[in-house]
């Protein structure tokens, strides 16, 4: 019987599969390659999905990792579609750095089709400017995986994925999947032979601000016409003008129009943001 390879072998992680559908397969997956797998909230009872466990609650996973001396943690969430990360500090990895991670191996071995990722507009601008520096394009769609599959289906890309770990791999699946996630990126820390608190060095995060200016549903939209509102915005813009970047954009779920900024300053974009927030309340509440 021909013996399959290990790529993981000797690699150290916690898998956190927050009570959900990873609960089994992926621990399995990551055991066939090679991998020593110590699995946290792997117990569903129908209702702990989710709970206090996973990629949105990171906690126990960090304080695992470090207390376990692992290389590393994989975080997926309750539907399997999701994968963040622990780098062996117990520090967060987030899905703007395993893409940039992934992206960067893909190239070299000549797999990233057109050397561009997709990304929506949520992705941090430090990876846009990371990946440019390599001869990677970063191409944004809406938020949500279905606009980032729609645009990797028109122009046959191969990669991309939102900041919150919903990775596609085209060439594997046409949705998000958090074990093939945490397997492409252990292979690459494999392969590489570096840790990865060394890997997520490929981009600096810019300082971001997110707030909501809550305002009526069948208002949310004024914001694009307002002239006091688009004239704000455009000083902003004008501001960060190569140097950062705004944001503004009506939520599709809740009575909100969400501004971000991304920055060289916390302190100087949290008060851009809050101002911006503020002026937009007052005009669409009244």
């Amino acid at each position: 019987e021909k013996t399959q390879p290990k790529p993981l072998a000797g690699l150290r992680l916690v898998a956190d599969c927050a009570n959900g559908a990873t609960s089994v397969v992926s621990p399995e997956a990551l055991r066939r390659a090679g991998a020593e797998v110590i699995v946290i909230n792997a117990s569903p009872d129908g209702y702990n999905i989710n709970d206090h466990a996973g990629s949105t609650h990171p906690e126990q996973l960090q304080a695992m990792v470090k207390a376990t001396g692992s290389a590393l943690g994989v975080a997926f969430d309750g539907d399997a579609d999701r994968c963040l990360a622990v780098d062996e500090d117990g520090t967060m990895v987030n899905g703007d750095q395993i893409m940039g991670i992934l992206a960067r191996a893909k190239q070299r071995e000549g797999k990233l089709n057109h050397d561009t990722l997709v990304v929506t507009v949520m992705s941090n601008l430090g990876l846009k400017l990371a990946l440019k520096e390599m001869g990677i394009t970063t191409v944004q769609t809406n938020v949500g995986d279905r606009y980032v599959l729609e645009e990797m289906l028109k122009d046959g890309y191969t990669l991309g994925g939102e900041q919150s770990g919903h990775v596609i791999f085209l060439d594997h699946n046409t949705t998000g999947d958090g074990a093939i996630t945490g397997i492409q990126l252990l292979t690459v820390m494999a392969e590489t032979k570096r840790p990865l608190s060394q890997l997520a060095k490929i981009m600096h995060i810019l300082p971001q601000s997110l707030l909501g200016a809550r305002v009526p549903e069948k208002r949310k939209e004024d914001y694009a016409t307002d002239p006091d509102i688009q004239s704000a915005i455009a000083a902003v813009e004008k501001k960060y003008e190569g140097r950062g970047r705004l944001l503004v954009r009506a939520s599709g779920t809740e009575p909100l129009v969400r501004v971000m900024i991304e920055g060289p300053d916390q302190l100087e974009i949290d008060q851009d943001v809050y101002d911006l927030v503020q002026l937009i309340e007052k005009k669409l509440n009244t």
